[in-house]
């Protein structure tokens, strides 16, 4: 094909940079290449703002404190260092001058949020996490400038109503180094005030079978007599909704104050010392008075060997599946047999992967590859070993990239570039750039200097390798059969087995292509070059332009309605500048002028919307009249504890695949009868947008990418099914209930 070596070059440019931005926030968190952070941030949820207090300047003994406060919307809650029954604590990344270190958050004492059956400890309206600072001895204040210190923060929180959104922010500051910087001084006295305060009398806390008896000396004459409330600042070793409900008894024995409380059934290992927080329920009107305390109270007794006995025989048999099912904390080496599996399925999947719909638009740029070099054979070998080394190197690229970000602590599955939407707006422009040159309107030999455009020609070898790579970019959202067994092993492995499987998988892929350049029979039957060809390349313009359909459907899931009107006219408008470039004379330069400022008007406008995130419950495809509710972690956990069957489709609306299933196989009518006749809860874990609860839920169930199909069953371990679902696979797992 003409010229095609420059558009692959092209793409595989913009689609390693695009995959390497996506690992920060969004668009709407941080600031643009080269622009200053500010103090604010602000989303549809809360206001964000970095504030500093230093009542006499910055100096070595003198008070320093940081801190992010944060300003919620009405309903919405951001979460206490243990968060409770769900929800992730808010995290502070410094970047300071030298001479000066951050302390660790001084949390003022949370509340207890209820949602449902669920009890989080967390913040409404207007809360501030201050972070002390120490100025070190060698610390030195600037001489020049405008005697300011540089402060940078990145924070990350959770914030949640009934769905929950990760949010992030890039955060600045000029910190003068002289002089008073108490502009947020009350808010700082008022996080004082709101911070516990350390007894001074001794705690227990004695074990016996599933709960925990508490005595607690020391508070002060204020405190007795008042109902207090109780939170533990490790996760996971009370139960969040018993302490806040009625499954535990509180009384006083004289000056001590004595608790009966129930053990989680996820608790781990008994500590030596429980660090617990209590506070007044009914706060003093005097928002200055002290109103909790905090103690460590010493640990007698053990509770790890009746770590699960609490927890109903459906749902322990789920957890225990699940643990074993899922990768370990930290990679280790894989067993030879291990190995030798993952292997073998990633080469069969990589094969398998050609025949997901995604790949086709490539897998027809190929045929015509080989016919157009004839009974050349060894052209046909070096372009075939090109593109094999291109899907290899590709396939090793982004499975580097995913497990680097993994190991950084990014939670990250398959198919993660194509949840960014400034990714699938890229490849929706690329491809649309595709698909006009295929379709005729222009070559890219019009644009650039003669011997650019002759680099397909003289370089055969370089245009099938950026073949390869951008099959690879197609075909990486996709999961095909035994892919996902292969991947989920492959995350957990240690850095070179890992990538041996993503190896595994590209050479699977590429390996149709590999024999057909090694085996002349295999080729045999295509015509010889011909008038043919150009009919044909015409006819492949349609592919990529249902490529870019997809994709921007994909982008509405993501962005809304209106995210996909603005790619859609910025895409045409996109077009309409390619064809006037092909123009001649002085009639090309006007039209294409004109084209070029609409265009950036247009991106200036309505550009935004295209990164813009929607609500999640407007992404999940559950209706009102719908038997399909949206997915989290604790319906789940309810239903099974309620003895209920559950079955979990993970997807995305970038999954070709779980589209195709969506479609078939779950709106069967005889599969929804036996979903109803045996009633079973049907949850739809949209992965669309990054999620870390979804991408951790995937790795418990030892897969890293969609989809995933699984039936959880009182009493038995989960069940998980094929990627390309049947209607027979899924109506034979129900018959086992």
């Amino acid at each position: 094909m003409p010229h095609r070596l420059l558009s692959h070059f092209l793409f595989a440019l913009l689609f390693i940079a695009s995959s390497a931005s996506w690992t920060g926030a969004s668009a709407q968190f941080n600031p643009k290449p080269g622009a200053r952070a500010g103090s604010v941030v602000t989303t549809p949820r809360v206001r964000a703002e970095l504030v500093a207090h230093a009542p006499e300047g910055v100096g070595p003994g003198q008070p320093l404190w940081l801190g992010l406060q944060i300003t919620h919307q009405p309903e919405w809650h951001t979460y206490w260092k243990n968060p409770g029954d769900s929800g992730l604590p808010t995290e502070l990344a410094w970047t300071l001058p030298a001479g000066l270190t951050a302390g660790d958050i001084a949390w003022p004492v949370p509340h207890t949020i209820r949602i449902g059956t669920l009890a989080n400890h967390g913040y409404e309206g207007t809360v501030l996490l201050p972070v002390p600072v120490q100025v070190g001895p060698d610390f030195k204040a600037p001489l020049a400038g405008n005697g300011t210190l540089d402060v940078r923060l990145r924070a990350t929180w959770l914030v949640c109503r009934v769905e929950c959104i990760p949010e992030e922010g890039e955060f600045a500051l000029q910190l003068p180094v002289r002089g008073s910087t108490a502009l947020h001084a009350a808010a700082f006295a008022q996080s004082q005030a709101d911070q516990p305060l350390a007894l001074a009398g001794t705690s227990q806390v004695q074990v016996q079978g599933e709960r925990l008896q508490l005595r607690v000396h020391g508070l002060p004459a204020a405190a007795r007599g008042q109902t207090l409330a109780l939170f533990a600042e490790t996760p996971e070793v009370l139960v969040p909704a018993a302490v806040s409900g009625k499954d535990w008894t509180q009384a006083w024995d004289g000056d001590a104050w004595t608790a009966d409380l129930p053990l989680s059934p996820q608790r781990g290992d008994t500590p030596e010392r429980l660090p617990l927080v209590l506070a007044l329920e009914q706060r003093p009107a005097d928002r200055a008075a002290p109103h909790a305390w905090r103690t460590v109270a010493d640990v007698n007794g053990t509770w790890a060997a009746a770590a699960r006995a609490s927890v109903s025989p459906a749902l322990a048999a789920a957890l225990e599946a699940n643990q074993a099912a899922s990768p370990t904390p930290a990679p280790t080496s894989a067993s030879l047999g291990t190995l030798l599996a993952a292997l073998a399925g990633g080469l069969l999947g990589g094969l398998l992967l050609n025949l997901m719909p995604c790949v086709f638009p490539v897998l027809a740029i190929k045929v015509l590859g080989f016919a157009q070099h004839g009974s050349n054979r060894r052209a046909q070998r070096l372009a075939g070993a090109a593109y094999t080394g291109g899907v290899v190197l590709s396939f090793l690229a982004l499975g580097g990239l995913l497990l680097g970000l993994r190991a950084a602590g990014e939670q990250l599955g398959w198919g993660f570039q194509l949840q960014s939407p400034a990714v699938v707006a890229l490849l929706a422009a690329l491809f649309t750039l595709i698909g006009l040159n295929l379709a005729g309107l222009f070559e890219f030999g019009q644009f650039v200097p003669g011997r650019l455009a002759t680099l397909q020609a003289r370089h055969p070898v370089g245009d099938a390798f950026l073949s390869g790579v951008l099959a690879v970019a197609i075909a990486s959202p996709c999961t095909a059969p035994f892919m996902g067994a292969s991947l989920g092993f492959a995350v957990a492995m240690p850095g070179a087995q890992a990538l041996a499987v993503f190896a595994a998988l590209g050479l699977g892929m590429a390996l149709p292509y590999l024999a057909a350049s090694l085996v002349p029979a295999v080729v045999g039957w295509l015509p010889r070059p011909g008038p043919w060809m150009a009919t044909f390349r015409h006819a492949m313009a349609f592919p990529m332009f249902a490529t870019v359909v997809w994709l921007v459907w994909v982008l509405g899931q993501q962005s809304g309605i209106d995210g996909a009107g603005a790619l859609l006219a910025l895409l045409v408008t996109g077009c309409a500048l390619v064809w006037s470039l092909t123009l001649r004379g002085r009639t090309r330069m006007v039209i294409a002028s004109c084209l070029i400022a609409g265009g950036a008007w247009l991106a200036s406008a309505i550009g935004q919307n295209i990164t813009k995130p929607v609500e999640r419950a407007a992404q999940v495809a559950v209706g009102a009249n719908s038997a399909w509710h949206a997915w989290s972690a604790e319906r789940t956990a309810e239903l099974m504890t309620a003895g209920q069957p559950v079955f979990v489709d993970f997807t995305a609306a970038w999954c070709v695949t779980c589209q195709y299933n969506k479609r078939t196989t779950l709106t069967d009518s005889s599969v929804l009868a036996d979903f109803a006749e045996r009633k079973v809860a049907l949850l739809r874990a949209d992965w669309t947008r990054r999620d870390p609860a979804i991408t951790a839920a995937l790795a418990q169930l030892g897969r890293s990418g969609v989809p995933v199909y699984v039936l959880y069953a009182p009493g038995k371990a989960p069940v998980v099914l094929t990627e390309i679902l049947s209607v027979a696979e899924v109506r034979q797992a129900l018959a086992a209930l």
